[in-house]
């Protein structure tokens, strides 16, 4: 009896390998470019270490803010995503192109509204990760560093929206391998220029961490060219972009539903990213090493997160198409099988990481202090890996069904009313060291994984939410 009940528990979690080999044909693209991409920004964050603790921190800062942008922006567009991969599963080429139109307009407003903020509130917005006055002169040449580093680097926010509304429509269609390739060569343009422009190499001037951005911004641009080129010149195969841009009009009745389901996920990705920044800002109160450490480390832990986080994107991809075709019982079995998948995936990328994080620290030009300081945050983040593997699948798997108001919950309002209290009371109030506090902050996550784990169970994300739709291919 017990040799039965483990067989059948084995077959609902472990798939054949025409499961896995269909699963890694979506996930595997996603995971190296998102792998290449990290990789060039632990590159692209030693070069600018190595000018020094104060200008790595100062570009750290205006990457963490513009981190909250480019959250709003895939927010934003997941909420037109849900329905462009039912609608692509149901095989309706209008509805998709509906939904492209509909994520050229959110996209504008978004970038629109970010450039008149970084334009106006970006000095304010640094400073306020500034609060050690023991080192004014670190202090100041922080601030410099970061105010140059975001003027240029607004230059590249809408590149990089109209890229995100084309990747994420192809990648809900199905294409994954062209936001990869695309990816990869605008990370490789990137690295180049870093090279040349942060030294001055080449008869180039050196620029340091203007030139970082200015190579930024020319990936991107490079990227935006190759994606919007290619999807064009492949109508046969990206049908939904013939005439999407004649207007950008949307059916009322559609507009109204995408935004009814994706509002609380633009809303949560904002509330979400800020929470996450205001928790930098919270540990940056313990000093200026820390905002390094914490840089450091999060570079790193970024480049093993990629596995979980692209499997993340893969549950939302293979089930809602799942569900769009209307098949709901391979929905579950193919996201109970996912989501197993991906919590050994994190494991192994956890026991790596714990492996290598000694090491990683030595390559910057920095402060012993810094170096260990990162080296332990690193080795809490890997030991809380295969848990947030589990949340980011559970994530996805509710908003695969337009489970939206549910994910806001779970995510960004439990991020503002437990991680952020936590940690403000804790960073301010208590004598206990970084890394603890960080474990501390991790650990409040079980609750998550507990509601995360009977919502999923209960079925409550089961929905196909274009079952009611006209199929138009026009």
């Amino acid at each position: 009896m017990r040799s039965v009940s483990s067989v059948s528990l084995r077959r609902r979690l472990i798939g054949d390998r025409v499961f896995y080999r269909k699963v890694l044909t979506v996930v595997m693209p996603m995971i190296i470019q998102n792998g290449i991409t990290n990789f060039v920004s632990l590159l692209d964050n030693l070069m600018v270490g190595s000018l020094g603790t104060e200008q790595m921190s100062g570009v750290a800062i205006v990457n963490q803010l513009l981190f909250v942008f480019n959250l709003c922006i895939f927010g934003g567009l997941s909420g037109a995503g849900i329905f462009t991969s039912q609608f692509y599963g149901k095989k309706d080429q209008e509805g998709v192109r509906d939904t492209f139109r509909y994520k050229a307009l959110l996209g504008i407003f978004l970038t629109l509204a970010a450039l008149i903020v970084f334009y106006f509130f970006g000095s304010p917005l640094i400073s306020l990760y500034l609060t050690d006055t023991t080192d004014g002169p670190a202090i100041q040449t922080t601030l410099r560093s970061g105010e140059a580093y975001l003027r240029i680097m607004m230059l590249s926010l809408p590149a990089f929206m109209v890229v995100q509304i084309y990747t994420s429509t192809l990648r809900e269609c199905s294409e994954t391998m062209l936001p990869m390739k695309a990816g990869i060569i605008a990370v490789m343009v990137n690295l180049l220029f870093n090279w040349i422009l942060i030294w001055g190499h080449l008869g180039f001037p050196a620029l340091g961490v203007q030139g970082a951005a200015i190579a930024t911004v020319l990936s991107r641009l490079v990227e935006l060219g190759i994606v919007c080129i290619w999807t064009h010149r492949h109508t046969a195969l990206c049908p939904w972009i013939e005439g999407a841009w004649r207007h950008l009009r949307v059916p009322g009745a559609l507009a109204r539903k995408i935004t009814i389901k994706g509002s609380p996920l633009l809303i949560n990705e904002a509330l979400w990213s800020s929470a996450m920044a205001f928790l930098n800002q919270c540990y940056s109160v313990r000093g200026l090493s820390v905002v390094a450490a914490m840089n450091i480390s999060s570079t790193f832990t970024n480049l093993f997160n990629v596995v979980f986080l692209s499997m993340g994107s893969a549950v939302s991809i293979m089930v809602g198409q799942r569900l769009g075709a209307g098949d709901m019982e391979g929905a579950r079995d193919t996201d109970t099988k996912m989501i197993t998948f991906s919590i050994f995936l994190a494991s192994s990328s956890a026991v790596l990481l714990l492996l290598t994080s000694p090491l990683f620290p030595r390559l910057y030009n920095t402060s012993d202090d810094v170096r260990s300081l990162a080296t332990r945050l690193m080795m809490v983040t890997a030991l809380f890996m295969p848990m947030n593997a589990f949340l980011n699948a559970t994530y996805f798997t509710l908003r695969s069904g337009g489970k939206t108001i549910i994910t806001f919950v779970f995510d960004s309002v439990f991020a503002w009313v437990v991680s952020i209290p936590v940690v403000f009371l804790l960073t301010r109030l208590s004598s206990l060291p970084v890394p603890g506090i960080l474990a501390c902050e991790q650990g409040a996550n079980i609750f998550k994984c507990i509601l995360g784990f009977y919502l999923v169970r209960k079925g409550v994300w089961l929905h196909n939410m274009v079952a009611g739709d006209a199929t138009k291919d026009g």
